[in-house]
């Protein structure tokens, strides 16, 4: 496989959106991660001069992907634009929001749990660490205004409650 083909994998595996793809042909193994922030290629090519080969059909892994519960939770939310009675639960930090601690594990909080102080609500990814942030209020979510996954800035509203 030379540098070109490489390339063109690269470039198909990030617009796929798959998370990794791994190829092993004789003595040539190469595996390609993506992530939000950065892409990690990892070749090991072999020392004996390089054998014809012929193109490796890449199939994707097939991921579960999350059902779209932006409109499920757009439903549930009250139909009042009136958002002055809601506190805004904001992000600690720079990082990756995850709703959940694995993807095969449920979200912490869902539209309409009722939480208390301390309450685990998110993971913030930053750095490699993962940041659980737990509610310094008690309540009842009323929306989640990010999705999973998603990068987050610092100050950036993640949850609208309703205190109780």
């Amino acid at each position: 496989m030379d540098i070109k083909q490489i390339q063109d994998l690269i470039r198909f595996v990030s617009k796929a959106g798959v998370s990794e793809v791994a190829i092993e042909q004789n003595d040539f193994k190469i595996t390609i991660k993506t992530g939000q922030a950065q892409t990690l290629v990892t070749a090991t090519v072999p020392l004996t001069p390089p054998t014809p080969v012929q193109a490796a059909q890449v199939s994707a892994p097939v991921t579960n992907a999350p059902a779209p519960i932006a409109v499920a939770e757009a439903a549930a939310a009250p139909a009042t634009a009136d958002t002055s009675k809601y506190i805004t639960i904001k992000s600690p930090m720079i990082g990756t929001f995850y709703r959940s601690s694995t993807p095969e594990k449920p979200s912490f909080v869902n539209v309409g749990d009722e939480i208390s102080n301390g309450s685990v609500l998110c993971i913030i990814e930053a750095m490699k660490l993962f940041n659980e942030i737990e509610s310094e209020i008690a309540g009842r979510v009323v929306k989640v205004l990010v999705d999973n996954s998603s990068p987050v800035e610092y100050d950036q509203p993640l949850f609208l409650v309703e205190p109780v």
